[in-house]
């Protein structure tokens, strides 16, 4: 089964998708409608963080959606990532990003998203679409921030944040052939996992392995290693299908885990490269 398309979100999203829907200063009311937005709640399962839900008296736009995706990040981030790609649809649908139509949000508010989201690792088009960043043709610290925008996406569980777009691999084997590259000059040429993250963690001056009287620091950082190389094996165990970064058989529970496991190791190789960049 296919995932549905979904958006970033965070604090700062939030704050950008309020203010796309916001007309309160207005005097001509912009769409989407009161109506056209609880629809969008409910069809990506938040109406629970409506805070229009059982006030007793009206809730504007920019407060109903900033108050939603509040509720969905704390509760439910998978839900309000989906809200964040259905609004944004809406309001593109709606007219929201052509300068001529009544609903137009506006070229500030337009290019104060557009920054936001390429920050959270997505384009955000003039004309409202919405689709991943592709990492193919980015090296060097260009490349480093990239992957710093799956780190923080995987730190919180996000499905897509376990497989690179546009590299066809998982994080922290894209991650590790950077350290490499950066390094080297090359990305690794060794296939076997393992040895290729065991290669990145000593470009970096990381422990991959530990022996009675290290330093604790490196305990952890080899029992990093293990946990990457654990969740390869998971990944890898009965083979990646529809766009699925884990097979089937790993429960949604499971599967989160291992997304957030990732997302340390390739954080700490990537503060270790900075580190030794200095």
């Amino acid at each position: 089964m296919n995932t549905p398309p979904r958006g970033p979100l965070s604090d700062a999203i939030i704050t950008v998708m309020a203010r796309l829907v916001d007309d309160g200063k207005d005097e001509v009311k912009r769409h989407p409608t009161h109506s056209e937005l609880e629809a969008e709640f409910r069809r990506s399962g938040v109406l629970d963080g409506d805070p229009n839900q059982g006030s007793g008296r009206p809730v504007g736009k920019a407060k109903r959606v900033r108050g939603t995706l509040s509720w969905a990040l704390e509760n439910n981030p998978s839900r309000g990532e989906r809200l964040v790609y259905l609004l944004t649809a809406m309001i593109r649908a709606k007219g929201g990003f052509r300068p001529t139509s009544p609903n137009f949000v506006g070229e500030e508010a337009i290019r104060d998203a557009r920054d936001v989201f390429r920050e959270e690792g997505y384009d955000l088009g003039s004309d409202g679409t919405l689709v991943t960043l592709l990492l193919d043709g980015l090296s060097g610290s260009e490349l480093t921030r990239a992957l710093r925008t799956y780190v923080r996406r995987a730190k919180r569980g996000a499905n897509d944040a376990a497989l690179v777009t546009g590299t066809g691999k998982d994080l922290v084997e894209a991650t590790a052939k950077h350290v490499l590259a950066d390094r080297f000059g090359h990305g690794g040429r060794i296939t076997n996992f393992p040895t290729l993250l065991g290669q990145a963690f000593v470009a970096v001056d990381v422990a991959f392995e530990w022996a009675e009287g290290d330093p604790a620091h490196r305990r952890v950082e080899a029992a990093l290693f293990e946990l990457a190389c654990a969740v390869n094996m998971l990944r890898n165990k009965e083979g990646i299908g529809h766009g699925r970064p884990f097979p089937a058989s790993v429960t949604e529970k499971q599967s989160r885990t291992a997304i957030e496991s990732m997302g340390l190791v390739a954080e700490l190789l990537l503060n270790a490269l900075e580190e030794n960049s200095d």
